[in-house]
């Protein structure tokens, strides 16, 4: 029976796009050594995660961890080929936590960071120079497993589309999957209470990171600064 399922929520499509979006920028504004941007996109990723991780247990049915997170057994079925099933298959679920905690460490380790010229991450200022430089390197080593996962993503879109003729990307746009289903399972509201929930968790994060940040350095006054 041919049917289709209504399976991501409008905001998981926008938060996987968002993501996608900011991603990109970050990975420019740093390359252009644009880092005031670089910041605010931080800042921005960082309330992305945490939105969707508040999400992942208080969202829609498919957008729940609980819903694509599963133990060695369903994983080695879906290996096997006798697995079924409607979202994210036991594989790509745990292929999604990575996809949130590798940003996670990312930005985290980012707001530590300095580049050592002009740059640091606006919590920079609460730890040594030692341990700044420490995170500095675990934030460009997120960056890079990001982009290993990333590629590892596509790769596996591509697989799904040329061979098992299944369109991953199309039900991310517009929520819909379609296949050989029992029954048509309709569309359902967005929960806005477990959704305003997410995006205050989000907001407070990433205002709390903001209250956080050290006051700048007063100038030194010109009399103070020595005569040569």
């Amino acid at each position: 029976m041919s049917g289709r399922v209504y399976v991501w929520d409008l905001p998981t499509r926008l938060f996987h796009w968002l993501l996608v979006a900011l991603i990109v920028a970050a990975y420019l504004t740093a390359s252009f050594d644009a880092m005031d941007w670089h910041r605010r996109i931080g800042l921005t990723l960082l309330g992305l995660v945490v939105f969707r991780l508040v999400w992942g247990f208080v969202g829609s049915r498919h957008a729940r961890f609980a819903d694509f997170l599963r133990g060695p057994a369903a994983v080695l079925a879906y290996l096997r080929g006798t697995w079924h099933g409607v979202g994210h298959n036991p594989l790509g679920g745990w292929s999604v936590l990575l996809l949130l905690l590798l940003p996670l460490a990312m930005v985290g380790s980012g707001l530590f960071a300095n580049d050592d010229v002009t740059f640091q991450g606006p919590l920079a200022g609460l730890v040594d120079k030692a341990t700044s430089d420490q995170l500095t390197s675990l934030h460009h080593l997120a960056f890079d497993l990001l982009l290993g996962l990333i590629g590892l993503h596509l790769a596996a879109i591509t697989y799904y589309r040329l061979a098992r003729r299944e369109n991953l990307v199309k039900p991310m746009f517009s929520g819909w999957k379609e296949g050989d289903f029992t029954e048509e399972q309709p569309r359902r509201p967005t929960p806005w209470p477990a959704l305003l929930l997410a995006v205050a968790v989000a907001g407070g994060v990433v205002y709390g990171v903001t209250t956080l940040e050290p006051p700048p350095s007063a100038p030194i006054p010109a009399e103070a600064l020595p005569d040569w």
